[in-house]
């Protein structure tokens, strides 16, 4: 079984009965089937009297109840099992912050997890029952007849050889076939979201063409992984049925020459089958459920990504002290000096690095603009400094101490962040500003909430809404303009004073004039006495900065001084 989900299933009492259940289900029917032969060779053979149909009838009633029960409880094991899962991939998500696609994880959630469902009622049974009743049917045979049970010992690996070197195969092309998906779900719900703004750009065409090439790609995936499925089936199929010949055509001459009798024949012949039909369907329902422990292995790695430890100390570094913020406080005192080295960020699945070999330093209170190209690496910067994401190679330092190595609680604790789409929650403006406090909405006084919405200039607008700071909003933000849901994010900065370091991802991308000017005059204000650093492509913003750095293509281009807004 998957070593993980074994781990899980150990652990979760309701799935660990059921699937119990439902595998002594599975190998009681299969064992079934030396009761059944022996009732049938005995019948058909004469030896038996017709009054031995009833308990055969009784003994086929038993497997067809076994068989339902089997069902039943796997679909419940099933059920409980991708359950927890789901509990477990939701619990993180807080953690995983913005380098993990939406679109991704909905469906890794939804069709990704439900395709385990062949895995925990197929497959698993199946194995179950080819590690037991093989066995029994060789058993049985060597008491029956030597001869025949010789020939299936000989043939009966083949299958289980023949199955692993196709299933290496499988493996690879289904894993595909999940990436393919995944990016294909991932794209088409960002461009869903997006598409008010593609269409404003006139871009909506080419993303429809974006989409038929993920469409196509994941076709040919999936067209792919059952060309495989289906020549395996082919090739399951012929060697069970060259080694049923080796055992029929043998027993069929011995019982014309006389040296072997009926009753013997007739269990043989029906015995040997069932010797090999076990290892054939748990090829068979191999393929079907790779794509299921694709999705697991997905999962596993977001729940519980790989632990690193250092050479000396023992201290976590690496992805698990990223996501889950092992490792010693982070220093305190005034604003940091941020330190990048040779930092490389290669997201998971794709072969083009998102940074290649960035060094940058940011002084202690410097105000830094970071422009470029849409897709040069602006907003990972910012998630690597963050803590959401991790460098592939490289280190990033605050004050010295290695980010990876930090309690990124406290680290954050250090850092206000306003994101070029923030999200407004479905309740009051008044709320929606205390989430950016770091003792949280519940213990935020209320003057600190008004300070904050002053500073941010949302109070030329709250005072205009039907219950001023008490109005409820719409999910995310639907009855504010975009200029107004910036201000709101801005607002949450101000709610944290003891921030150090403040992070702005284009806060005045989409903006019109008046809104982008009120944006700036905020940020200015809250940029005063911490380091700040702001992704830009309005020269507005760029004013702010002391220093203009550019990126082109993931790479460090040579800066330029920061003059009076230039074209940069």
């Amino acid at each position: 079984m998957h070593r993980d989900l074994l781990r899980l299933v150990r652990a979760e009492r309701s799935v660990r009965v059921h699937l119990t259940c439902c595998l002594a289900a599975a190998v009681g029917a299969g064992l079934l089937v030396l009761v059944q032969a022996e009732l049938l060779a005995g019948v058909l053979s004469g030896r038996f009297a017709a009054a031995v149909l009833l308990p055969l009838a009784l003994v086929v009633a038993c497997r067809g109840l076994l068989g339902w029960a089997q069902g039943v409880l796997a679909g419940r094991a099933a059920t409980a099992l991708k359950s927890a899962l789901r509990r477990l991939l939701l619990g993180r998500v807080e953690g995983l912050g913005p380098a993990y696609r939406s679109g991704e994880l909905v469906t890794l959630a939804g069709r990704g997890l439900d395709a385990l469902d062949p895995y925990l009622t197929g497959y698993l049974p199946a194995v179950a029952v080819a590690g037991v009743v093989p066995l029994a049917v060789v058993v049985r045979l060597f008491v029956a007849d030597l001869a025949t049970a010789v020939i299936v010992v000989l043939t009966l690996p083949l299958i289980p050889i023949f199955g692993a070197l196709v299933g290496w195969t499988t493996k690879t092309v289904t894993e595909r076939q999940w990436r393919a998906l995944a990016r294909l779900g991932g794209h088409f719900l960002d461009v869903v979201r997006g598409l008010p703004t593609l269409r404003a750009f006139g871009r909506a065409r080419y993303q429809a063409s974006v989409i038929r090439e993920v469409a196509e790609a994941h076709r040919a995936a999936t067209m792919r992984t059952l060309r495989v499925a289906f020549l395996s089936s082919l090739v399951l199929e012929l060697v069970a049925s060259l080694s049923l010949a080796l055992v029929a055509v043998p027993v069929g001459l011995r019982l014309l020459s006389g040296s072997l009798d009926l009753r013997t024949a007739l269990l043989v012949l029906l015995l040997a089958p069932e010797a090999y039909l076990p290892l054939r369907a748990m090829g068979t329902r191999f393929h079907a459920a790779m794509e299921g422990v694709a999705a697991a292995d997905e999962v596993f790695a977001v729940v519980n990504p790989q632990q690193e430890t250092g050479p000396e100390t023992g201290q976590q570094t690496g992805p698990v002290a990223a996501r889950t913020g092992a490792g010693r406080a982070a220093p305190t005192g005034g604003p940091p000096e941020i330190r990048l080295e040779d930092v490389t960020v290669r997201y998971p699945g794709r072969e083009e690095t998102a940074l290649d070999r960035v060094s940058l330093v940011i002084r202690p209170g410097e105000r830094v603009a970071i422009v470029g190209p849409s897709g040069a690496g602006k907003s990972t910067l910012l998630h690597l400094l963050l803590g959401f994401v991790t460098p592939s190679e490289g280190r990033v330092l605050a004050d010295g101490a290695d980010l990876a190595g930090l309690d990124l609680d406290e680290w954050r604790r250090r850092l206000a962040f306003v994101p070029q789409r923030p999200h407004l929650f479905a309740t009051s403006v008044a709320d929606n500003i205390a989430l950016g406090s770091a003792d949280g909405p519940l213990n935020t006084d209320a003057a600190v909430i008004r300070a904050a919405a002053e500073a941010a200039q949302v109070a030329e607008f709250a005072g205009a809404l039907p219950q001023g700071y008490d109005t409820p909003l719409g999910e995310r933000g639907a009855n504010l303009s975009a200029g107004q849901r910036q201000r709101v994010a801005l607002a949450r900065a101000f709610c944290r004073p003891a921030a150090q370091v403040l992070l702005l991802d284009e806060p005045t991308a989409r903006l019109d004039g008046r809104s982008e000017a009120a944006i700036v005059a905020a940020t200015r204000r809250l940029a005063e006495g911490r380091t700040a650093i702001i992704v830009a492509h309005r020269p507005a913003m760029i004013d702010l900065a002391d220093r203009v750095v550019r990126l082109d293509g993931g790479a460090l281009v040579p800066q330029v001084p920061a003059q009076g807004g230039e074209a940069r």
